[in-house]
């Protein structure tokens, strides 16, 4: 798929077909605000124009995430203000096109992604204490969770509420997708993340691409143990972020065929097309294989 474009119709009526043909499903949706939300909404209008119901749950402070007439919206308190949240995301972004060393790069993403995912932590964490809305969503019937495992807190409601979860995402931190689904991934075939390695690389590419997992290891170790804990007090019970990731059942990879490189993936990983950004007006194609 081009780069821009909203996610394929397979993809679409593939989800049509997970929440049920013969009458319309209920779909629970906890995505990421920023730029991956621009993406959500394409699916969750499709949606909501083939009658499913569609209810999206978010903090009070977002940047992207708004009220809309296509889905019904449950929000809850969180202890951060907007102006923190965009000053912290817009650093992100300013590191993340940064010239500079590429090791050096590694850890000021680090640290720049650490400080982002703390409030995402800080966020899921008054959901699952919000025991009124907790009790909702026990009670509310729903067919499936449609959420980014970028933030786990979807996966951890999922696991909850013992129903399956669909994943829609462009990047996952530290390769956790890859960790999940078992994907073959070696250092000599997949480029890593900040290495400016392409997918034909030398030994001394190899060798440099291999020495990327070190550190990653050991950084990624950190965040994943945050979001373990926050999982195993609210779920009562030992549990792993990645225990959480290996129940998805569906994986819908936004993977662009121009920016990527080719990764073996497994069965339940399909590949959409698409990126995080608004997209532009154009004129209605025809809808071929929705229901």
């Amino acid at each position: 798929m081009a780069p821009g474009l909203s996610p394929s119709p397979p993809a679409v009526f593939l989800l049509l077909s997970l929440l049920g043909l013969a009458t319309a499903g209920k779909l629970l949706v906890m995505n990421v605000d920023g730029s991956p939300w621009l993406s959500v909404q394409e699916v969750l209008n499709r949606m909501r124009q083939k009658g499913h119901e569609v209810v999206v749950l978010a903090p009070e402070v977002s940047v992207h995430i708004k009220p809309s007439e296509n889905y019904e919206m449950k929000m809850y308190s969180v202890p951060f203000t907007k102006e923190d949240l965009e000053k912290d995301m817009k650093a992100f972004f300013r590191v993340a096109f940064e010239e500079g060393s590429s090791f050096v790069k590694f850890f000021k993403m680090y640290r720049s992604m650490k400080t982002v995912t703390d409030f995402w932590i800080s966020s899921c964490e008054q959901l699952l204490q919000n025991k009124e809305l907790i009790r909702y969503l026990e009670e509310s019937k729903f067919d499936a969770v449609f959420t980014d495992p970028y933030i786990p807190c979807g996966a951890i409601l999922a696991e909850h509420l013992s129903i399956p979860a669909i994943f829609f995402y462009r990047l996952v931190p530290c390769e956790l997708d890859v960790d999940a689904t078992q994907c073959p991934s070696p250092p000599s075939y997949v480029p890593r993340e900040f290495s400016d390695n392409a997918d034909h690389m030398t030994f001394l590419q190899r060798v440099k691409n291999l020495l990327y997992d070190v550190p990653e290891m050991f950084v990624c170790d950190l965040d994943t143990k945050s979001y373990s804990k926050l999982a195993s007090e609210f779920l009562q019970r030992e549990v792993t972020l990645l225990d959480l990731l290996r129940k998805g059942s569906v994986w819908l990879f936004r993977l662009d065929f121009v920016l990527d490189y080719p990764r073996p993936v497994m069965p339940n990983i399909i590949p959409i097309g698409g990126l995080n950004c608004a997209q532009k007006k154009h004129r209605e194609l025809p809808e071929v294989g929705l229901v």
